[in-house]
């Protein structure tokens, strides 16, 4: 497989669910990251700032104010920048189809490739029953883990005094981690589907944090993943071809390319 003839210099590059304002975020490491990369375009997909958490309690570094920063520094030099606001961020979507600090806010966009495909842009959120149809579900997920870790103890002291069986939280943790793969792959499936409806050749997402290039059918789907625990951003080269970009702690350079779509 060959290298990208630049691997600092894109046509396009996409980022998603940075959630900014959270103690997850991995703010850092993007700043260094778009301070080493330039684009033609660059994607906002959604979840940049978080607004849930923010609302339950104020969290933001430095950091987190300087990568805001070289958003908009990379915008008045030339860069196209479009933000496509995610559940997270969902309060942007009232401002849609304007334009601040030269960045076009949109709820969706469809991004024309180098060889001519036309791939819809999105963050996915409106594909996931779970936001769409119990958000209120969503959002007691965040932290829910550990919360449910600490009540565990107590709450089987309660149920053997009621004489009831003890309830294993493992095992229904691992039974959801099976549901979470199925879930993964109906979502995939359902964007494929939308960009396929839609007369288009591709989709690009964000939400369920997993950075992915495959095809679905005839349809290209891509994800750019997260800045909170995997740290990577999709990218497209002058000739069209498509990667995934992995910035490590460790090496604070892209990884070696690996994941290649044209």
């Amino acid at each position: 497989m060959l290298p990208f003839p630049n691997r600092n210099r894109y046509r396009a590059i996409w980022i998603s669910d940075v959630h900014l304002g959270t103690r997850g975020c991995k703010a850092e490491l993007l700043l260094k990251f778009l301070r080493s990369h330039e684009c033609d375009r660059l994607y906002l997909v959604g979840d940049i700032i978080d607004f849930w958490r923010l609302k339950k309690a104020w969290f933001w570094l430095q950091s987190h104010n300087d990568v805001v920063l070289e958003v908009m520094r990379k915008a008045k030099h030339g860069t196209e920048v479009v933000y496509i606001p995610g559940n997270h961020d969902e309060g942007a979507r009232d401002y849609c189809a304007l334009q601040f600090a030269n960045i076009k806010i949109v709820r969706e966009d469809v991004h024309e490739t180098a060889d001519g495909r036309r791939l819809l842009v999105i963050h996915g959120d409106e594909f996931d029953c779970v936001v769409k149809y119990a958000k209120w579900l969503a959002m007691l997920g965040d932290g829910a883990y550990q919360l449910a870790l600490g009540l565990n103890h107590w709450f089987n002291e309660a149920r053997r005094h009621l004489g009831l069986q003890y309830w294993s939280l493992s095992a229904y943790l691992k039974s959801m981690v099976k549901d979470a793969v199925k879930y993964i792959d109906s979502f995939e499936c359902a964007l494929a589907d939308e960009a396929r409806r839609r007369g288009l050749d591709g989709v690009i997402c964000g939400h369920i944090h997993r950075a992915e290039i495959r095809p679905i059918g005839d349809v290209l789907y891509c994800n750019s993943g997260d800045w909170v625990e995997s740290c990577t951003a999709l990218a497209e080269d002058e000739r069209g071809r498509f990667r995934i970009i992995h910035w490590t702690k460790e090496l604070q350079e892209p990884a070696p390319v690996y994941a290649v779509a044209s």
